[in-house]
């Protein structure tokens, strides 16, 4: 496995974001040209078509949305059980969860710094990747 940095931490599965994006995709697109073209006895199963297109679309939305949520928050909880190990106390409240999560690629020794830093300096989530120098891969999130 290649050593994982700011420019290769993010993960596309070939099967999830493409083939099957594409595949609801074309269903979607299939079944709303279907409807426009069907005849008058067919709108009906030509609508249900549609009907289940749109319903797989927003079960590919929510599955990936509902399951990035679950992460987010574990990922704030070790991040602030690892701050408290590190110093006795909980991450500043300040610190929103987007920032909380591009902290994680962070070594300990630069942990608690680039934290304040991000506390203070209000930074992106990409300026916190930038700016770490000692990159603490994850390669558990998908």
């Amino acid at each position: 496995m290649t050593s994982q940095n700011f420019k290769n931490h993010a993960r596309l599965l070939l099967g999830w974001h493409g083939i099957t994006a594409l595949a609801i995709l074309a269903l979607l697109i299939g079944a709303i040209i279907n409807l426009c073209h069907s005849a008058k006895e067919n709108l009906y199963s030509a609508s249900l078509l549609v009907l289940v297109a749109l319903i797989l679309v927003f079960i590919f939305w929510f599955a990936r949305v509902f399951a990035l949520k679950a992460q987010d928050r574990a990922i704030r909880a070790e991040e602030n059980l690892r701050h408290f190990a590190l110093t006795g106390k909980l991450l500043d409240s300040r610190l929103r969860i987007g920032q909380i999560i591009a902290l994680r690629f962070a070594s300990d020794a630069e942990f608690i710094a680039l934290a304040n830093k991000a506390a203070e300096e209000n930074l992106t989530q990409k300026a916190i990747k930038e700016a770490i120098v000692d990159w603490k891969a994850d390669y558990h999130r998908v």
